[in-house]
């Protein structure tokens, strides 16, 4: 079934610097990972300009958004210096802001110092797996930046998220954090919030997917929802695959999320979660995102 009708109106645009974004429909964030150990693609096209040519392919596929990523948060993942992720992210995020000028570029960071210099250098919003936990200047610079900020929940920090995840309810816990980051954030002046459950940090198995059969109740807060499924244990763990096989799983619960009220879907494989949102739009038609 559609929620559409059952929850509050959720905002339906972004603002950065002077650009405004639509999402009334869903759409397709890509990921572009300039890591060496990614949990999915493990260091694989991650040089400039393999990642310029993934980023053409993902736009002609209809991705809305990039996502550039310098550090992995996969489980156990180590926290990386700031001056670390500088060198692998900046020039990326310079190379698809010349290449691509009207691409929606996105930086996938939990350092506010990373944040700022990949704003300067084009990137228009601030994806942060921690929300202000990791870098305490995170909410301040984002505010000062005045560009649209992803906050995302995690139990933990990535070396630890896994170890002794637990709730009351993850529902609930999860909802009342993020309409806790909605007003710290909104205080501190941010204009534009997303908001993302975090699949996979800090959560076990059955978390996930109690999460995801209820995560349209995430829409009350009135902010857009991001899902980050994609190729994640949730998935081929479930089916005893492996990241590069959980392609036709990913499909399937990219359908979930959007009838759970999905406005961003953040993805390796664009082209698929296009098709997704095309057929939801043949299911449920004139369906928006408020």
């Amino acid at each position: 079934m559609s929620f559409k009708n059952t929850v509050l109106p959720v905002e339906t645009t972004l603002q950065s610097r002077g650009r405004l974004l639509d999402i009334s429909t869903p759409v397709v964030m890509g990921i572009l990972n300039a890591t060496p150990d990614s949990f999915y693609n493990q260091g694989r096209d991650s040089d400039t300009d393999s990642i310029l040519r993934n980023a053409e392919r993902m736009l002609s596929e209809g991705a809305t958004i990039l996502d550039v990523g310098g550090a992995s948060t996969k489980p156990g993942s180590d926290i990386i210096a700031p001056e670390e992720e500088l060198k692998r992210v900046i020039p990326v995020i310079e190379a698809l802001h010349k290449r691509f000028p009207e691409a929606w570029l996105s930086v996938d960071t939990y350092h506010s110092k990373v944040a700022t210099a990949a704003v300067n250098a084009g990137a228009s919003i601030i994806n942060d797996v921690s929300s202000g936990s990791i870098d305490g200047n995170m909410i301040a610079a984002v505010a000062q930046l005045q560009v649209p900020y992803i906050a995302m929940h995690m139990q933990g920090t990535p070396a630890t998220m896994q170890q002794n995840s637990q709730y009351c309810n993850v529902t609930l816990d999860i909802m009342n954090y993020l309409r806790q980051m909605v007003d710290k954030c909104e205080a501190a002046g941010i204009k534009d919030i997303i908001i993302d459950p975090g699949f996979g940090f800090g959560k076990t198995l059955e978390h996930n997917y109690e999460l995801l059969r209820n995560m349209h109740t995430l829409r009350i807060l009135g902010k857009p929802v991001l899902a980050g499924i994609s190729r994640k244990g949730m998935i081929w763990k479930a089916i005893g695959t492996t990241p590069e096989e959980a392609l036709n799983g990913t499909t399937a619960l990219h359908m979930v999320a959007l009838q759970q009220g999905a406005n961003i879907l953040r993805a390796h494989d664009v082209k698929e979660a296009m098709e997704v949102i095309k057929l939801y739009g043949h299911l449920y038609p004139g369906t928006t995102a408020s």
